[in-house]
């Protein structure tokens, strides 16, 4: 008897816990949104924040509930995923404007100084803040690659002392310019051609002391330029690419060099040839 009596209760207790259970799941359920769930499945779940909303599920959701949320904010997913989205809420889809990561600096260790030998945590974000690295220049890449630890595909390595970018891998998510401590790391659009490569925002015969590819800061690129698009602030020439025509003008006139024409086709404007080679 005391063996049956005890399968009893056991038996009543589960029977119990299940009723309250089931109870407890109808009252306070949440209700599952299904266009949300297939939006996220569009999604790449890079989870960088390029779109503005807190990694995939944030714009998924906010895409779900609100109509008036573009459809092309995800970079790295590119149009493809822009039309699967479009799709899924029965919409025109939209065009994405693919962007590529570049570092505003090549004073690698052929061309830069050296102030003295870093012995710490080889991290930039460390070096930045306790020494400032090992370069004479505190404007240009310290090279311990947090950019290349940040990004998702490997599209970021560390040659001669500095940070190179691989645009044929790089999906724009933006996660490499958000770690670089010396805020080297710019997006734009990959069909832009031109760039800067350098950061000192010194005067140009202190810069130069420090390293060979360092801008002089003689304005010929500004004053040269055809449609004004590119301006000498704080230093440092600044490129305007709503103005900027491509020419070229302003990498054929800087007597030093740190401005330069180039295909800079990410990943997603990439032909089959070109991504192969």
């Amino acid at each position: 008897m005391p063996i049956v009596i005890a399968i009893i209760l056991v038996t009543l207790t589960g029977l119990l816990c299940a009723i309250m259970l089931v109870v407890v799941s109808h009252f306070m359920s949440v209700p599952v949104n299904h266009k949300e769930e297939e939006i996220r499945k569009c999604l790449p779940g890079v989870n960088c924040g390029a779109c503005g909303y807190t990694g995939c599920d944030g714009y998924a959701k906010a895409l779900a509930n609100d109509p008036n949320i573009k459809t092309n904010l995800c970079v790295p997913g590119a149009d493809k995923v822009a039309k699967e989205v479009a799709s899924v809420l029965g919409v025109e889809a939209q065009d994405v404007i693919e962007q590529v990561a570049f570092i505003h600096c090549f004073g690698d260790c052929d061309k830069r100084t050296q102030k003295d030998e870093y012995e710490g945590i080889k991290t930039c974000a460390a070096a930045k803040n306790i020494y400032g690295g090992e370069a004479s220049c505190s404007y240009g890449c310290i090279g311990y690659g947090d950019c290349a630890h940040a990004c998702p595909v490997g599209a970021i390595c560390i040659e001669n002392g500095i940070a190179h970018v691989d645009q044929r891998k790089c999906i724009g998510c933006g996660m490499c310019s958000e770690v670089c401590p010396n805020h080297l790391i710019t997006m734009f659009a990959d069909v832009e051609v031109m760039a800067v490569t350098c950061n000192n925002q010194e005067k140009g015969a202190v810069a130069r002391k420090k390293c060979s590819n360092a801008c002089i800061k003689c304005k010929k690129c500004e004053n040269n330029c055809p449609t004004k698009a590119i301006k000498v602030k704080d230093n440092l020439p600044q490129i305007d690419y709503d103005l900027c025509i491509d020419c070229g003008t302003c990498a054929t006139v800087c007597p030093v060099g740190c401005i330069i024409k180039a295909s800079f086709k990410g990943k997603h404007n990439l032909d089959e040839n070109e991504s192969t080679n």
